[in-house]
């Protein structure tokens, strides 16, 4: 019991020597108050002008230069007269879409890099079906459909190829590729073409 009584009289003597410490009350301290910017008045960018993101590759003499920003843009050429750009242009223009009707040369510009240019198709990261010698492109309208709409990972190039391109893209495959004696025109093409093309995930 008086074990007991003891335990008592430590804890109301713990919890009362506790709660004098807490208290509403704050000290000053000799701290000077600091301050605080504001995130508008902040120059997050100083450092990085400064050199201190690049400093450990710059030269003394680069970094008494006047400070601008690491990222120029005064070495990149005008969008008309990048070189990449004009290549581009050679084969899609501003319209992004194909200039030839030569179905040899369209084959081998859109459709080779998947289904090779003997079109016998390929394994890798993923299954590129062959057209050569292949029964289904017996069907012109078959290729043609597919042309439009895409199938699984293969895009549509309904945006990209009017008519007369797909046609003559369709008759490549199909002479070319499979041997048979068959016409397609673009009146074929149009014949199945609609007017809502498919969106540009292949899976649409």
């Amino acid at each position: 019991m008086k074990y007991f009584n003891g335990s008592l009289l430590t804890a109301a003597i713990t919890i009362a020597l506790l709660s004098g410490c807490s208290t509403n009350h704050q000290a000053e301290t000799l701290a000077e108050p600091t301050a605080v910017e504001s995130a508008d008045d902040f120059d997050f960018e100083a450092g990085r002008n400064n050199g201190a993101w690049g400093a450990v590759y710059m030269s003394p003499e680069e970094l008494a230069k006047p400070q601008v920003d690491i990222v120029s843009y005064a070495g990149i050429p005008a969008m008309a007269e990048d070189p990449e750009v004009q290549k581009w242009n050679q084969v899609f223009g501003e319209s992004n879409g194909y200039h030839s009707t030569d179905g040899r040369e369209l084959y081998h510009r859109s459709c080779a890099a998947c289904h090779m240019h003997d079109g016998k198709g390929a394994y890798g990261a993923g299954y590129y079906p062959p057209l050569a010698d292949n029964s289904k492109m017996a069907s012109k309208f078959y290729t043609i459909g597919i042309l439009i709409n895409g199938l699984r990972g293969m895009p549509s190039f309904h945006m990209m190829m009017n008519d007369e391109q797909m046609a003559a893209v369709t008759q490549y495959i199909m002479r070319d590729l499979n041997g048979l004696e068959a016409t397609v025109t673009a009146e074929d093409v149009a014949q199945i073409r609609h007017d809502n093309p498919p969106g540009y995930d292949p899976n649409e």
